[in-house]
């Protein structure tokens, strides 16, 4: 299953480092990702380092980017997306819950291309030690630390959207070194994504002295993000609010001031790397993102939801000018529910990116995801009302309306999840999440809440498919995409996801 994961690492690490044509030709093998002898010096490794995040804005050949992938993973089967005339046939099914292996969305080749280039590092970085004497062990620690902690962020995507994943901690250099391997169970998974991260940590860098390399690399703190997310997957709520509290103590971040909304959106979502912000994909003027022809497009495949800004966000009939920030302009256009995230250059509605100037970057996490990851749960822990305190800290910065404020009372844990779960809705919109955050919500306490995903289904399917999709749902085994075919004739050890046989 991995030879079309065995792409040239080298050739990012080309581009990156500016060796010669002629140092190029001289790399070896020349089949794969470059192997031991290319290892040699400091900067080699910075390069290889630099490679995996380079992964995370490209297309591989044949798939699509890891942002449209993780976007489409997080959305699609939630119920904040709506079609239009140009939505594709497997987009279409998706929503519509009728998933077959065919279907290319559910192809992990992006993401696993992203794991064995952190592999590579892995593997074969140590060995400059011996060959650089200006390369450090602290560098080389921290060098490791980045890339475990990425390789560790894939593993946690894979694991909430297909379960079961094969676990892959080995690189693959050559189309020689391919094997084939079964999948490991999701908790075996987790289990070394918890690892990883707790060992990333210790070596990390708090900083690397710049803005952009603060957001675009991971840190400390994008670390204490992470297992903050994985923790809250688990039900570990002490360990997640602990996570969540490094962040929050280490005072070096905040929630973007809210007070002027075109001021609010360009910091936060045009500009990029602000304040709020822990990890974010560095799209720019040479690497864009691949959100036009899906989301800004005239012949674009996917809208917002009508009722995201009618429902999810609300009108105030007596006063209309008084806004959620987060809504109208912000998450999506009112005039034809462009999801404008990615699309605007303002919060005017009007002012639009060019083709040419899809840029905006693609938020892994930020400020505001700590301080509501932190009260689910600290409110699954038992004290709701310091969980209410956190919400009320995001919804007093967006401006949130009032008729959205369900006034749970905060030793009625079920009724505090669910507006913590409807304020993720609107603060994280169209950022991959909702999914995630339904089905977290479901399972919890062994699937206590179905009615969650069932509810949801029976919102957003066409009522003649409703019954289908609603018995679909039943089976716990249909929250989980099936291995895409390709991968089943390549790897003979894989087995289809049990919904799918």
């Amino acid at each position: 299953m991995f030879k079309n994961i065995t792409i040239k690492i080298a050739l990012v690490i080309l581009l990156v480092s500016g060796f010669s044509c002629k140092k190029w030709l001289d790399l070896q093998p020349r089949d794969g990702i470059t192997g031991a002898a290319y290892w040699k010096t400091k900067e080699q490794v910075q390069a290889s380092v630099t490679g995996c995040y380079a992964s995370l804005l490209g297309s591989p050949n044949g798939s699509r980017s890891l942002a449209e992938l993780l976007f489409l993973w997080g959305e699609l089967r939630a119920d904040m997306l709506a079609t239009t005339t140009f939505t594709v046939n497997e987009e279409l099914d998706i929503m519509n819950v009728n998933i077959l292996p065919t279907n290319s969305i559910t192809n992990w080749r992006s993401v696993y291309q992203t794991i064995n280039y952190c592999n590579t590092v892995i593997d074969f970085a140590p060995q400059v030690l011996t060959r650089d004497p200006t390369f450090t062990a602290d560098a080389l620690n921290r060098n490791i630390a980045e890339v475990k902690a990425l390789r560790a962020l894939m593993y946690f995507y894979l694991v909430r959207s297909f379960g079961d994943v094969p676990l892959k901690i080995k690189s693959t250099s050559s189309d020689q070194d391919i094997e084939q391997i079964p999948k490991t169970s999701r908790d075996s998974v987790l289990a070394r994504v918890v690892k990883d991260l707790s060992e990333a940590e210790a070596d990390a860098a708090f900083t690397f002295g710049d803005k952009a390399s603060d957001k675009g690399r991971i840190t400390k703190y994008t670390i204490n993000a992470i297992q903050a997310d994985v923790y809250l997957w688990m039900e570990k709520y002490p360990e997640c609010i602990a996570a969540c509290n490094k962040i929050i103590n280490s005072n070096q971040f905040g929630l973007i001031d809210g007070t002027v909304a075109n001021t609010w959106f360009n910091t936060l979502y045009v500009n990029g790397n602000s304040n709020e912000s822990i990890f974010e994909f560095q799209f720019d003027n040479q690497r864009q993102n691949t959100f036009y022809p899906l989301l800004g497009a005239s012949s674009r495949h996917l809208i917002a939801n009508p009722l995201v800004l009618t429902d999810f966000f609300a009108v105030d009939f007596v006063n209309p000018l008084n806004i959620d920030i987060r809504g109208d302009g912000a998450s999506a256009r009112s005039t034809d529910n462009m999801i404008w995230k990615y699309s605007g250059l303002s919060n005017d509605n009007r002012t639009q990116r060019a083709s040419t100037q899809y840029t905006a970057h693609w938020f892994v996490y930020r400020f505001a995801d700590i301080l509501l990851m932190k009260a689910e749960a600290t409110n699954q822990a038992g004290n709701g009302a310091e969980a209410l305190e956190l919400v009320t800290r995001v919804r007093n910065r967006a401006g949130a309306l009032a008729v959205t404020n369900t006034n749970p009372g905060p030793s009625d844990k079920d009724a505090v999840a669910d507006f913590i779960l409807a304020e993720r809705s609107r603060e994280f919109a169209f950022e991959g999440k909702r999914w995630y955050d339904l089905l977290r919500n479901a399972k919890r306490d062994n699937y206590r809440r179905l009615n969650i995903l069932l509810q949801m289904v029976a919102n957003t399917v066409p009522p003649d498919r409703q019954q289908s999709a609603i018995a679909k749902f039943m089976d716990k085994n249909s929250h989980y995409f099936p291995i895409y075919y390709y991968e089943l004739q390549t790897d003979r050890q894989l087995v289809q996801n049990p919904f799918y046989k």
